[in-house]
């Protein structure tokens, strides 16, 4: 017989990035009285991670759990960002309920729409909460009813669609039924998460089933498998079958068992039903497997990911100047790393690339391969990356590509620029609309139009454009769509770059090296002005003599030299072009060195 378990609430929280969710989770656990302030030390607390501290947004899924009025609320906190949407898709599995977060001025965001649609698919119970009420342009119950909105235009049930809402500003900290009236806590929250979060649904007494949504690794124990008892109980000691994909079946022995609790994880003896379990001891347990019992085979349906939408080819850093900062540097180490990414990130896709020792890595979008490129950086491996390629697919002989909703906010006085940019990348105009002299255009784009988009839009715009895509679909391919207007300088010769070489070059290009810096043939020093490739010598010293002439020793300034992130790298190159990653620094290069060896190319 079902039983509920009401001492239990499984929450995910989900929201546009930016949105505040990660301060949200910070308010909720300042206020649950069970941390010391030390323990709670600056913000975004659970984003623990480097770069989700330096880029200000949650890249991994994590899970805490707070005690309550007898009540233990397990948390889910998801990224914002539709590249990590794969992290979504997976742990939504573990919740009965979510809290659907969103800006009181911006309202439901494209991230939004793509994140309660997955909730809404596996039966969540939705909570809005209005966030960001203290902003000076909130319009917040017009943002309750684009939500309402927003619910059936996604095929809402009538009992999700009458969702309850409450405001909040996570930044001051606290919660209300009316924008107007400040509180002072968060606990309004709280309370209505345990009064419309419904408690698990579970058999306790039956076999046991978990579905294994998460794998997180330890150098000490190796693979920890996280995920929802759905039924019976799991016991430290436990002699347990793994259903694992294509039917495959592999036993295995329960080492060491946890519970989530605060903060951290908290060792015990048996995990019941409705509860977030992690499992040790499981060498070879994947995402999507189930755990049951040996003599009840009973497999949960696997985790469906939505597929990658983008590739790009991996290879070993074969330039002039590899191997001498990394500590990871052979095809060996890739691959490996590669494979022990593919046991956690569900999104992700990697196939070695024939007669080479190059992998094809697929995921879904730029931000999402070039956080694992970083990853890997700063662990000390040293790659070279080439250009992004959308993944096409053959649709009964029609060729499809996929699409993207793009949304863009700019003032009104430059919706011009973007307009030209997106038409000439083939965007078409869905919709536009005005809100405080700010114009708001979403278009339809194939994905091949966003690579390199963005950073152009940033300067036409003066930074002032905020822009937001997600998946919409396959369509049928689109005609080609402009590459970089502009050429490339690249060096002749090795050495150091001189600031006498480079003032005669700025000229007509903008410089990507500074004096002093280390280049090689056929690496790229600078933007060219025209359209065409220019093969030049940033090394070229004056010549000295023993005469003077007037003006032939004036000053040299030098335009300061332009110095891409790894994403606008990866936006930037060709085709016959890579991104030098090591674990300080990201150069270009052609992918052949050699003048005469390109030329020769070409002629081919």
């Amino acid at each position: 017989m079902p039983q509920i378990r009401t001492d239990l609430r499984n929450i995910a929280i989900i929201a546009h990035v930016d949105h505040g969710k990660t301060t949200l989770v910070d308010c909720m656990l300042r206020q649950s009285g069970q941390f010391r302030d030390a323990q709670l030390a600056g913000e975004q607390i659970l984003d623990s991670n480097d770069l989700e501290r330096e880029r200000g947004i949650t890249i991994l899924a994590k899970n805490i759990a707070i005690p309550y009025k007898d009540v233990k609320i397990n948390i889910i906190d998801t990224p914002g960002h539709a590249d990590f949407g794969g992290e979504v898709e997976r742990v939504l599995s573990m919740a009965d309920g979510c809290l659907v977060l969103v800006d009181a001025a911006e309202g439901p965001m494209p991230q939004t729409r793509f994140v309660l649609g997955k909730a809404l698919e596996v039966g969540l119970r939705p909570i809005v909460v209005v966030n960001k009420i203290d902003r000076k342009d909130s319009r917040a119950y017009d943002v309750v009813n684009e939500m309402f909105d927003l619910f059936l235009q996604l095929g809402a049930t009538d009992e999700a669609a009458d969702f309850p809402y409450l405001f909040s500003s996570t930044k001051e900290g606290y919660a209300t039924t009316d924008p107007n009236v400040r509180t002072d806590s968060i606990l309004p929250l709280m309370d209505l998460i345990l009064e419309k979060i419904p408690s698990p649904e579970v058999e306790i007494g039956a076999p046991l089933q978990m579905l294994v949504t998460t794998i997180a690794w330890s150098e000490f124990v190796g693979r920890i498998a996280i995920g929802k008892v759905h039924a019976g109980t799991i016991r430290k000691g436990m002699n347990i079958a793994m259903m694992q994909k294509d039917d495959k079946i592999t036993q295995g022995k329960i080492a060491q068992l946890y519970t989530f609790n605060n903060l951290g994880r908290t060792e015990v003896h048996e995990v019941d039903a409705g509860d977030i379990a992690a499992v040790v001891g499981l060498i070879e347990i994947e995402i999507g497997d189930t755990i049951c019992p040996p003599m009840s085979l009973n497999p949960l349906p696997r985790i469906h990911v939505d597929e990658p939408t983008l590739k790009m080819t991996f290879g070993i850093n074969n330039s002039p100047l590899g191997g001498k900062e990394g500590k990871f540097v052979t095809s060996r180490h890739l691959r490996e790393r590669l494979m022990r990414e593919l046991e956690k990130n569900v999104a992700l896709r990697v196939e070695p690339i024939d007669g080479t020792e190059q992998f094809s890595v697929a995921g879904r979008g730029v931000l999402h391969l070039s956080v694992l490129i970083e990853t890997m950086r700063r662990e000390g491996y040293e790659l070279s990356i080439g250009k992004p390629e959308v993944i096409y697919r053959n649709n009964n002989g029609v060729i499809e590509e996929p699409f993207e909703i793009l949304v863009i906010e700019v003032p009104d006085n430059q919706t011009g620029p973007v307009m030209e940019m997106v038409g000439a990348r083939r965007g078409q105009v869905l919709e536009m609309s005005n809100r405080n002299e700010i114009t708001i255009i979403k278009f339809s784009i194939p994905a091949r139009g966003l690579i390199g988009l963005r950073t152009r839009l940033l300067m036409a715009t003066q930074g002032n454009a905020v822009i937001n895509h997600r998946f919409e679909g396959y369509k049928p391919r689109e005609e080609s769509i402009p590459g970089r207007s502009t050429g490339v300088l690249i060096s002749m010769v090795g050495g150091r770059a001189n600031a006498f070489a480079l003032d005669s070059l700025q000229a007509r290009s903008e410089p990507h090296v500074t004096p002093g810096d280390v280049v090689y043939e056929g690496m790229i020093v600078g933007e060219n002005s025209r359209n065409e490739d220019m093969d030049v010598n940033p090394t070229k010293e004056k010549k000295l003599t023993n005469m003077r002439a007037s003006g032939s020793d004036k000053n040299i300034i030098l335009k300061p030299a332009r110095k891409f992130t790894l994403e606008e790298a990866l936006e930037f190159i060709e085709d016959d072009e890579l991104v030098e990653v090591t674990p300080s620094i990201i150069r270009l290069r052609k992918i052949i060195l050699k003048e005469i060896d390109r030329k020769r190319a070409n002629r081919k």
